[in-house]
């Protein structure tokens, strides 16, 4: 069983849901098998550029 975990930046990826989550990621509410889990991180992360960057390039403009 695998959960998916997400970190400040906004970033995705999974994690063994019996194993405690690694510093700075937290679970995002997602928890299956392997290929389920990776699927639903294919689904919700569409923007892959960290969170600072995409709050950075909108402040320019």
């Amino acid at each position: 069983m695998f959960k998916v975990v997400v970190n400040d930046e906004e970033q995705y990826s999974i994690w063994h849901a019996d194993r405690p989550n690694p510093p700075g990621w937290h679970d995002e509410g997602f928890t299956g098998g392997r290929d389920e889990c990776v699927a639903h991180v294919d689904e919700v992360w569409t923007d892959m550029r960290p969170r600072s960057l995409r709050e950075a390039l909108a402040e320019q403009g």
